[in-house]
């Protein structure tokens, strides 16, 4: 299925097989390798085509027919991938004393409105 869709896509853009290596910056061989089903691409590659073409790597993989980002999920990922959160996340929170996470935990109901 892979290879189907990474023709379509690459087809539907006007592209060469090795007008698309270069611009995922891989050798053109391993493109006609894809769609041909004689290769799988590596974890990396598949995202770059993803992220090339702005599709999921489930539509590349034929898990999904959508296509398309869902826009929630594309805001949720750039949300848990921000820095700052992650700082706060990994470093901040779990130096905090039982009392402050006590206070942020009411805090967060308040916000979700499940007061207790």
């Amino acid at each position: 299925m892979l290879g189907k869709r990474l023709r379509y896509l690459r087809e539907r853009e006007g592209l060469s097989q090795l007008s698309l290596a270069k611009k995922l910056q891989i050798p053109n061989q391993n493109i006609s390798n894809y769609e041909r089903g004689f290769r799988q691409p590596d974890y990396e590659t598949l995202q770059k085509m993803a992220d090339f073409f702005d599709v999921t790597t489930d539509y590349l993989l034929g898990r999904s027919d959508s296509y398309k980002k869902d826009k929630e999920e594309e805001d949720f990922q750039k949300f848990i991938n921000d820095p700052e959160l992650q700082h706060w996340y990994y470093e901040e929170l779990p130096q905090s004393e039982e009392d402050q996470l006590r206070q942020l935990r009411k805090m967060w109901e308040i916000i979700k409105g499940d007061k207790k």
